[in-house]
Order: C-alpha cells, then sequence, then structure tokens
C-alpha cells in the first residue's frame, strides 16, 4: 500500500526564528539534536515505514548543497532521495507548488523535516487511504515545554511558543477535522460553519491537541488547490483550514468533472434529517456525514459534493515535537537524552548517559545522568556537566560547570566557566570564568574574559 505514496520531506532553510543558532553553514535540517541533525530523526522514522523514496525540499540554493551532501553521505545504501532546491521564504505551500511537477503518485505525504517523533507515518497513510480523504492530518499531545526564554527574545519575538497550541474541533467518532485554528488565530472568537455542525449533530473542541504538520493528501486535492489558491503559503494556515472550511460545499473537482455551483459560499445548506443523524452517531460503520449531507431527497444519488478531512491521533504515550523555536532545540535536546532516549539511536550507559570511548575526563569531573559527550571532547579536573550535550572534539578546561545546555561541535570553553540553560554553536571561544546563563551563543563566537551574561543572543554579525 505505502508504495504509491509519495513521500516530501520539507526541510526549511535558514529559518530568521532559530539565529542564531542557524546560518549559512548550519542550514535548519543540520541543527544537532543528540548531536545528529535533526533531519536524521525523520529520515529514519520514514525508513522505518519503509518510504525510502523521498523528495526533500530545501529553501535556498546554498543550503540544498550542504543538506544534500550530507544526505549522500549518511544515507547512500539506504534511501533513494531527491533534493529539491526552492527559493527562501516561500512557505510550505510554495515549496511545494514550486515542485509539483515531480508529484505523480495518487496519494502525496507530506513532513515537516523538523519533526522528531516516533509515531508511524505508515499508520496516517492508512487511516487516510481507509477514509479516502481528501487530507488527513497527525495530530499529537501539545509537548510540554521548558521555561519561555528569558530576557529580550520574549518581547520582541511574537510567533508561536512550542507550548501554544491548537483549537481542534472533532466529530463524536474523532475521525474527522470540523475546524481547526492555528497561530494568530487562536486568539479570535470560534467560527464554525453552520452547515458542518447540522450536518455532524454536536463537535468537540479540543485545545491539548497539536497539528504536527505531518498531512496525507490525495494529490490531485492539493494540486487543485495549490493552482486555484496562489496566494496560499502555508499549509499549515492556508491550505489545511481551508479544505476543512470547504468540506461540505467542495469546489473541488475530485472525479475529474468541473464543478459548476453558484457562488453561494456560505449559504447554509438545510441540515439533514434527524432520523439519518441519529443513525450517523449512533453507529461509526454507517456513511460518514459527509455522504449523508450529500444525498438526495430520500437518499438518492449525491446532490452535494463533498470530500473529506481526517485525522490521525497519535497515543499520548508517544513522542512528538517539532523543532521550530529556540525553547523547542533546548526542550527536544533534554528530551532526546532523557525521557525520549530510544529515539537516539544510542544506548546509554549504566549511568544512563552516553560518553563517547574517546572522549577523555579529568581527575574529579562528573558527567550526570541523561548527559551525553561526544567523539574527542576533552574535560579538565573537577568539572561537572548535568542534563547536557556536548558535541564533538569540544576542549574544556578545569572547573566548569555545564547544566541544562548544548554544546555544539569545536567549541573551546576555558577554565572556571559556568554556563545554564544556554545553547553554545560550533566553534565558539568562552574564555576563563564567563558566566551565561539562558544565552545563545553564535557559531566562532568569542565571549570575551570574565564576561556575564542573561538571556542574550551573541553572535558575529552575518556577512
Amino acid at each position: 500500500m505505502m508504495m504509491d505514496f509519495q513521500v516530501v520531506v520539507l526541510a526549511g532553510g535558514t529559518s530568521k526564528k532559530l539565529v542564531p543558532l542557524v546560518s549559512k553553514e548550519v542550514p535548519k535540517a543540520l541543527l544537532p539534536v543528540a548531536n545528529r541533525p535533526v533531519l536524521s530523526y525523520v529520515l529514519e522514522l520514514l525508513e522505518h515505514s519503509n518510504l525510502k523514496d523521498l523528495i526533500v525540499v530545501v529553501e535556498g540554493q546554498d543550503a540544498a548543497l550542504r543538506v544534500g551532501g550530507w544526505i549522500s553521505g549518511a544515507y547512500v545504501d539506504r534511501l533513494h532521495v531527491e533534493v529539491a532546491a526552492v527559493p527562501e521564504d516561500v512557505g510550505t505551500a510554495g515549496a511545494l507548488r514550486a515542485i509539483a511537477h515531480h508529484l505523480t503518485a495518487n496519494d502525496i505525504l507530506v513532513v515537516s523535516g523538523d519533526l522528531v517523533c516516533d509515531v508511524s507515518p505508515g499508520a496516517v497513510a492508512a487511516a487516510h487511504r481507509r477514509h479516502g480523504a481528501a487530507v488527513t492530518a497527525m495530530l499529537c499531545s501539545v509537548p510540554v515545554s521548558g521555561p519561555l526564554e528569558s530576557g529580550s527574545s520574549s518581547g520582541k519575538d511574537k510567533t508561536k511558543k512550542p507550548g501554544c497550541c491548537n483549537i481542534i474541533g472533532l466529530d463524536p467518532t474523532k475521525q474527522f477535522l470540523l475546524y481547526i485554528a492555528t497561530g494568530p488565530e487562536i486568539e479570535r472568537d470560534i467560527r464554525v460553519q453552520k452547515s458542518i455542525l447540522r450536518a455532524v449533530g454536536q463537535m468537540e473542541i479540543r485545545a491539548d491537541l497539536m497539528d504536527a504538520h505531518l498531512y496525507a493528501f490525495k494529490r490531485a486535492v492539493l494540486q487543485e488547490v495549490l493552482d486555484q489558491k496562489d496566494a496560499f503559503q502555508s499549509l499549515q494556515q492556508d491550505v489545511l483550514p481551508y479544505l476543512v472550511r470547504s468540506q461540505l460545499r467542495s469546489e473541488l473537482s475530485l472525479n475529474g468533472a468541473p464543478h459548476t455551483e453558484e457562488n453561494g459560499h456560505d449559504k447554509v445548506v438545510p441540515g439533514i434529517n434527524q432520523v439519518m443523524l441519529s443513525q450517523l452517531l449512533a453507529k461509526t460503520s454507517t456513511p460518514s456525514f459527509h455522504e449523508l449531507y450529500a444525498m438526495g431527497p430520500n437518499g438518492s444519488a449525491p446532490v452535494r459534493r463533498t470530500h473529506k478531512c481526517c485525522v490521525y491521533i497519535a497515543s499520548q504515550d508517544k513522542y512528538c515535537a517539532r523543532l521550530n523555536s529556540i525553547q523547542a532545540f533546548s526542550d527536544i535536546n533534554r528530551d532526546v537524552i532523557g525521557e525520549a532516549s530510544h529515539l537516539s539511536g544510542y544506548s546509554f550507559s549504566a549511568q544512563n548517559n552516553i560518553i563517547h570511548p574517546s572522549a577523555e575526563l579529568g581527575s574529579k569531573t562528573t558527567v550526570g545522568q541523561n548527559c551525553m559527550l561526544g567523539e574527542g571532547s576533552q574535560l579538565g579536573d573537577k568539572c561537572s556537566v548535568k542534563r547536557s550535550v556536548i558535541g564533538r572534539h569540544c576542549r574544556i578546561g578545569s572547573n566548569v560547570k555545564v547544566v541544562n545546555s548544548v554544546v555544539m561541535n569545536h567549541v573551546t570553553i576555558s577554565d572556571g566557566c559556568s554556563i545554564q540553560g544556554s545553547v553554545i554553536c560550533s566553534n565558539a571561544q568562552l574564555q576563563e570564568r564567563v558566566v551565561l546563563k539562558d544565552c545563545q551563543v553564535g557559531a566562532g563566537f568569542v565571549v570575551t574574559s570574565g564576561s556575564e551574561y542573561k538571556g542574550e543572543f551573541l553572535a558575529k554579525k552575518e556577512r
């Protein structure tokens, strides 16, 4: 069944929300989670579902070359991957529009490249097929976020924080998506098409579920919407809500026949009769409300055109998070070496940590549980590392404390430094006695000795 699904991974480019962690040298897809690129988590998830023929879409030519180079080295005999470069900032819908000529299968699975999860994409695809849906969206529990970033970022950063949820309306069987609001919309009143409410009878409103940005689409539907709605930029904020709103007054030519309908978009069509409705709610094996709504008088041939928007709800014990903010970067790194360590692909020691055999520790230096220490890294005497990831070939002096932090590769940290809740990007240098709390230090940046910073971005200006 999976063979006639084409898989598109939207890997992004150098997202502004992730500066200074991303740069020209390190696009978003290559940001490390537990010392391996975040994109590797999606690629291996797909591989486990036997989905090995992929189009990976990257924003920007330089980023595409870097991502393509890494994939061809890491997955040479395992996956067949075509890397497609699209212009920067085209949005997720724009990215799909740009590669639409590559899409030939009946159904398309679209996955965000920043998704770290253990839900089988195959299960989403199966649900999609079972319902004959126009779109099926995977929903999962809202991840628990750490403290919001302190300091300068929270004031300016109006974008959605990872702890912020979607407002989602489901039918009583929890199979159909009746309403979805994302991002800025969730502050507004909930407005639902009367025709949908009448047809389904009742709706369950949920605020504890997150749209995981893993969708199955009928290709014909996706291409028609992308063609007709050329202003749509985002799958999550434009395409999906449009399909949900219009499911009972579908204008999609699903059977290839052009659709002629008067333009009374929000005309409320008389609701289906109560007998049908009670049958529907009593037995989920009866036709869906879409089919009942479409019927002509007394159950005759369909007179209205509908399409189904379905959901696949991941069970609560599954891990699912997106690396789409600096806070999420820290949270996911913490989780993958902590409660979700099965995702890391590493085997943990009896001390519940991972210390590479080539790493060197000085005397009286402790590396606590839920820590990771990469290949060739060296720590001096009397250091303490707690709940942190340290990358490859780092040089760390004596009397250094690292807590709840991520230190990337080839970082130099001199004697007496204290780092808490921070991210230190590759090739950065911290001179003696630097104190950092809740900071992000960009690649190659030098923090001068004795400096103390709290809640700051410290980075070179991109030329």
